[in-house]
């Protein structure tokens, strides 16, 4: 619903200035193969100790946010501002540097981006954010036998589908490193949740997702990933961050996907954020915490690797 509320395509970072708890946002600007026109907001953070500014950064992060069916990017800006302030305050006493940028996506048809949304736009949407962090990064590394910057994906209700999709669909560029997932509110199927929404048998609406123009399979997907990082060190991580009173996806389908890690043998956490609707688990400190532990926990595995 890329035109709700109403005043969505029009709303602009700065009306939401005085809500970023100090953190810095931008808009940028890319194109997906198609040549259809993409904004991003972008932030960058310096995490760890500030005695070390002058240093090179000792790993650096993406993390790559991909939003829910309505409204834009702007409105979600505080929340996703409270979230890095967060990180920034559980790196603080770290003697390594973490350099760190967070990409939120605006899909075609949503907020300034050109066109109108379609599952194999949003493919194209998604990999076009990939490869924007990748020219970002390479323009911005000074040394050319640096480790592969880190990538963390996150979506958040159909969000989450377009990250599942683009972890199992395509390598990353040789620059980039995929590190974790986040799955914030998600549901295994496009198919599953037409059951659960109308499981009456005399409803037809269950027996037409074939004709659907989304097709959002996590559950498929989670094997693809599974398959495509076997043969590597590791397999990203997935944290799984259910909201508790969730309205519009039942339980059983996170439950069903962290079962499905668990089968992989993809490693996987799970979060429950009390008393969280559907679109809450960010407007509660609980949620928010989680994730920025979350992320704060990756960040310093890395680090230690190093």
């Amino acid at each position: 619903m890329p035109g709700l509320p109403p005043n969505s395509r029009w709303e602009k970072i700065s009306d939401y200035k005085d809500r970023l708890a100090g953190i810095s946002w931008r808009e940028e600007r890319t194109r997906a193969a198609d040549g259809t026109d993409l904004a991003l907001c972008v932030a960058d953070l310096e995490l760890g100790s500030e005695k070390e500014e002058s240093r090179s950064p000792d790993a650096t992060f993406y993390i790559l946010y991909f939003q829910g069916n309505a409204a834009s990017i702007p409105p979600r800006l505080p929340d996703l501002s409270s979230i890095l302030s967060m990180l920034k305050r559980e790196m603080a006493l770290e003697r390594k540097k973490v350099r760190c940028t967070m990409v939120c996506l605006s899909y075609r048809g949503y907020w300034t981006s050109r066109g109108r949304p379609t599952e194999n736009g949003l493919r194209l949407d998604a990999a076009a954010a990939v490869e924007w962090i990748s020219r970002m990064h390479q323009d911005t590394s000074h040394d050319d036998k640096q480790s592969p910057a880190q990538v963390v994906l996150w979506g958040q209700s159909i969000g989450s589908g377009v990250v599942t999709n683009l972890a199992a669909e395509r390598p990353f560029p040789k620059n980039l490193d995929l590190n974790s997932l986040i799955l914030e509110t998600p549901f295994t199927s496009i198919r599953a949740m037409l059951e659960v929404l109308y499981p009456q048998k005399w409803l037809p609406y269950k027996y037409l997702w074939p004709f659907l123009r989304n097709h959002l399979d996590s559950w498929q997907n989670l094997k693809l990933i599974s398959d495509m990082y076997r043969t590597k060190a590791t397999l990203p991580e997935i944290m799984i961050v259910q909201a508790a009173k969730d309205e519009l996806v039942p339980a059983e389908l996170s439950e069903k996907l962290y079962a499905r890690c668990l089968e992989l043998q993809i490693p996987a956490l799970k979060k429950s954020v009390g008393s969280a609707f559907h679109n809450d688990t960010m407007f509660r400190t609980e949620g928010r915490k989680a994730i920025s532990q979350f992320l704060a926990w990756k960040f310093r595995a890395e680090i230690e690797k190093g």
